[in-house]
């Protein structure tokens, strides 16, 4: 098939960034359980970035390599003028790299559609009043137990007059400290950039392991946010328990909105850690992850500055296309 300059280079660069995604992300599949320990005996806090941090690198670095090897040496050293053959091998590439973008596009778009119009109907149900510890909040005049945080770029809590009425005042405040930790720590726009992140094939949840661990740990990273001493991690167990007995855990929200208690199979873990006297986290690994990073990004950016790797890059191109 003869491909004319512009689509020759959109579909290496898609071939491309199929091939490496799907190399860096077989690497970071084998080495999920490991990542995933590790994760668990830092703070929460920075588990959850190594994990967040660990599902978004192979979707970035094939990202970068397209655009910063492919793109400028197809752009430099191949003559425009000409038209060439492009290989069977080279177009299904393309074409799976094409197809990951639009699931994950796809998955994302429909994720903020849902969180919208979630958005929009507590506005219609829901008024802005100040709640316990003078937050704001939309309060729903409902006996149907609700506490969600909503939203990505200005997430807001809303909670029901039913759940208000039902948890005393220190177990309320400790649960809205709690959504409170979410928001500063913007886990809801964190979770549209996982929906973002492509899989590595159409269909596939490879990740999904991945993902769920890090919903878990940061979970852990807003209970820590939100109780700062005894007295307070008692109130906010006792709120999560609270929370099962009303049945409003694991209630839907949106695939962008956090709840107190997302999945109920996690409040024996939660409750525990809460009672537990609060550790520091394993002091050694903190800050492996940024060093691991920084070591990348070093490597990468002298692969970059090396004169021949344009031309080796190129080379690699044109086997490609056969």
């Amino acid at each position: 098939m003869t491909v004319p300059y512009l689509a020759r280079l959109l579909c290496l660069s898609l071939a491309c960034y199929f091939l490496v995604h799907t190399a860096l992300a077989a690497m970071v599949w084998a080495a999920a359980g490991r990542a995933i320990r590790v994760a668990e005996r830092l703070r929460p806090r920075d588990g959850a970035r190594l994990l967040l941090a660990l599902r978004l690198l192979p979707a970035t670095l094939a990202c970068v390599a397209v655009a910063g090897l492919c793109v400028p040496s197809f752009l430099w050293l191949e003559p425009s003028e000409t038209a060439e053959e492009a290989g069977g091998a080279c177009l299904v590439a393309a074409l799976l790299g094409a197809a990951v973008w639009i699931a994950a596009l796809g998955r994302a778009s429909k994720a903020v559609a849902q969180s919208w119009r979630y958005t929009q109907i507590c506005g219609q149900v829901a008024r802005l009043d100040t709640v316990a510890d003078g937050s704001l909040a939309w309060v729903v005049e409902a006996e149907v137990p609700v506490l969600a945080l909503t939203g990505v770029f200005r997430p807001r809590v809303v909670i029901s007059r039913g759940l208000m009425e039902a948890l005393d005042a220190e177990q309320l405040s400790a649960a809205l400290r709690h959504e409170d930790a979410h928001r500063r720590s913007r886990d809801n726009l964190k979770r549209l950039a996982l929906l973002l992140a492509p899989e590595i094939l159409p269909g596939c949840r490879a990740f999904a392991t991945l993902e769920r661990a890090w919903a878990r740990v940061t979970e852990w990273a807003a209970d820590e946010g939100a109780a700062g001493d005894a007295r307070q991690r008692l109130a906010l167990a006792e709120a999560l328990v609270n929370v099962v007995r009303l049945g409003c855990a694991g209630m839907p929200a949106g695939p962008l909105a956090t709840t107190l208690l997302e999945n109920p199979l996690d409040l024996e873990a939660r409750v525990g850690r809460l009672l537990e006297t609060p550790s520091s986290g394993d002091p050694g690994g903190r800050y492996w992850a940024a060093a691991a990073g920084c070591l990348a990004g070093g490597a990468l950016a002298a692969l970059l500055l090396q004169p021949g790797t344009l031309y080796s890059v190129h080379w690699l191109l044109e086997g490609l296309m056969r």
